[in-house]
């Protein structure tokens, strides 16, 4: 570090020395270094006498602290109420009047009849509280009338409900842990509901090759923990990991905090166990790397929401678990340099960046205001843009050394003018929380308008500014995301929800973003929300393709309708 201290600009945070350092600790095995999953998967492992408190957001839904519980547990113990009363309405997009589907029949008594002779009486839910939680996505943005939820415990038992419900033109929503943001995951009618939650084994994990098989409900948090006593990571880290399901990150292909190093899970997913509309069951399972034997059909299926098929069974290639992480949190006085910061941390970090994400000062001003006990790791001075750069690597000496070498280097070169370096778990947790915690703090802010946008890393904060020009001092806009991967979460955050200030936003987001050649969905999906937005992303000719397979494996349009393709693609000029 003396290098650094040459600079005459400290990298320093806390100066004090920490229990959890792992100079004071070395067997502990607790220490930043212990785990690439590390902090961020930390809850309850002891170093001496202390606790590590996993500062993140658990999950960004697990709100007020909720010490572990997840989204389910928070709506059914009452945190609802709070989130109603702190959101009302304005988290929109502009959604075009749906009407119900005319060929679709009507639930009637026969049918429950029939689902209990598959399911049996407990699995074939009715009870008007918990139908309003699986009615209603957990922003209270949608909110269907679904009468029924289905909670299959085999894929032999998804196959008979998708069979039946085909055979009577019942139309379908799959679920899963319910934490999308694009409508994606709720009823918009009357539509019956199948929870995977019950489908939730791991099947086997192969140590030599890391490849793991399970089912579609196992919660994304414990196939992490899971992991993690056999060695070895996920390839894919959301905020939402204490609630959401592997099969529906996969059915949205969720993109999250490590898709900079082990990409997306159309490269990670070796295969795919899949039920038809009409109950035919794609055993596409396989856990060979290397399979050139005609189309790859899971990759239809990586993405599309449900609309396709229902996801019952996935195998994944999960990396081996490295010992040696480091945090690193920085300050930019402008969006170029964390531009040229990004391409040097490519070039100068290479194998060992894990994560490249950015902030800009209005994000952080409200986490300061917003979130319960965080503090500037930079004081006093708010900088323009901030980053967090993760490393994770085998060797914690040439790991540290190689981070260090490249700070002094980015602050010599003017890119950083301020930043911190973690010294123990406590500290990397407290930066993550920063980064995690911004969706939490809008939501106490007021309401607000998200947009999860791609778009090319030098144009991405263009559309920040060019929205700050256009909304002026009526709204607060916040720009952070993923940027190693060129993914904008841009939010609109105003005291009340108004369709002024939405229509001062949309469609200009969706044209912006089309005429720069993005994408209006990086990562959360189309869901009801963008479904009649995909021709500002898509050609029609390439919708229409999507019409085409949609209508060959779902003839009678029964998997999660309204969603994801357009209600009339004809119509589009």
């Amino acid at each position: 570090m003396e290098k650094l201290r040459a600079t005459g600009r400290l990298l320093r945070y806390s100066p004090k020395a920490s229990i959890f350092d792992r100079r004071l600790c070395p067997n502990s095995g607790k220490s930043i270094h212990s785990s690439a999953s590390g902090y961020r998967n930390g809850l309850g492992k002891k170093c001496g006498d202390e606790i590590i408190r996993k500062w993140n957001v658990r999950t960004c839904f697990g709100l007020y602290g909720s010490q572990g519980r997840n989204l389910r547990d928070c709506m059914e113990r009452g945190v609802v109420e709070d989130m109603r009363r702190m959101q009302h309405r304005g988290f929109g997009s502009v959604v075009e009047k749906v009407q119900r589907d005319a060929s679709f029949s009507t639930l009637n008594s026969d049918d429950i009849s029939y689902f209990k002779g598959v399911l049996g009486e407990k699995n074939v839910v009715e009870d008007e509280e918990r139908l309003a939680i699986a009615n209603t996505d957990w922003m209270h943005k949608y909110r269907g009338s679904s009468k029924l939820l289905l909670q299959p415990r085999t894929t032999e038992e998804v196959s008979q409900i998708l069979k039946y419900c085909d055979s009577r033109s019942l139309a379908v929503v799959p679920q899963g842990g319910n934490t999308g943001l694009v409508g994606g995951s709720v009823p918009v009618f009357d539509e019956v509901v199948i929870n995977m939650s019950m489908m939730n084994k791991v099947i086997s994990f192969d140590k030599v090759s890391g490849i793991l098989v399970c089912e579609a409900g196992c919660i994304l948090e414990n196939l992490i923990t899971y992991l993690d006593n056999q060695g070895f990571i996920m390839p894919l880290d959301l905020g939402a990991k204490g609630s959401c399901q592997i099969g529906g990150n996969v059915s949205t292909n969720a993109g999250g905090l490590r898709l900079v190093r082990y990409g997306s899970l159309h490269g990670t997913v070796l295969g795919l166990e899949v039920v038809l509309a009409n109950g035919d069951v794609l055993d596409m399972l396989g856990t060979l790397r290397k399979d050139n034997t005609g189309y790859d059909l899971k990759h239809l299926f990586i993405g599309s929401e449900g609309s396709l098929g229902i996801v019952t069974k996935v195998s994944v290639l999960t990396p081996p678990k490295l010992f040696s992480v480091n945090v690193a949190f920085l300050a930019c006085q402008g969006y170029f340099s964390c531009q040229k910061l990004l391409v040097e941390a490519k070039r100068k970090l290479g194998e060992i960046l894990s994560a490249f994400e950015f902030l800009d000062s209005h994000a952080l001003d409200l986490v300061l205001n917003h979130l319960d006990g965080v503090r500037n790791p930079l004081p006093p001075t708010i900088h323009n843009f901030y980053v967090l750069i993760e490393t994770t690597g085998s060797n914690e000496t040439y790991d540290r050394e190689k981070l260090e070498a490249f700070l002094v280097h980015a602050m010599e070169g003017g890119l950083i003018s301020d930043g911190a370096i973690a010294q123990d778990i406590n500290q990397a947790s407290a930066f993550w929380y920063i980064r995690e915690g911004i969706p939490e703090a809008l939501m106490k802010a007021g309401a607000v308008y998200k947009y999860d946008l791609s778009l090319p890393v030098e144009k991405m904060y263009d559309l920040v500014d060019e929205m700050r020009t256009r909304l002026g001092d009526s709204a607060n806009v916040v720009g952070y995301g993923h940027l190693g991967d060129g993914n904008l979460h841009l939010n609109v955050s105003t005291p009340q929800y108004d369709d002024k200030t939405l229509a001062q936003i949309e469609p200009f987001v969706y044209e912006w973003t089309s005429v720069h050649r993005g994408s209006i969905s990086a990562e959360h999906g189309l869901g009801l929300m963008k479904a009649n937005k995909i021709f500002y992303s898509k050609p029609t000719a390439t919708v229409k393709v999507m019409a085409s397979i949609k209508k060959m494996l779902d003839p009678k349009g029964i998997l999660n309708p309204y969603k994801v393709l357009p209600h009339s693609i004809d119509s589009h000029n």
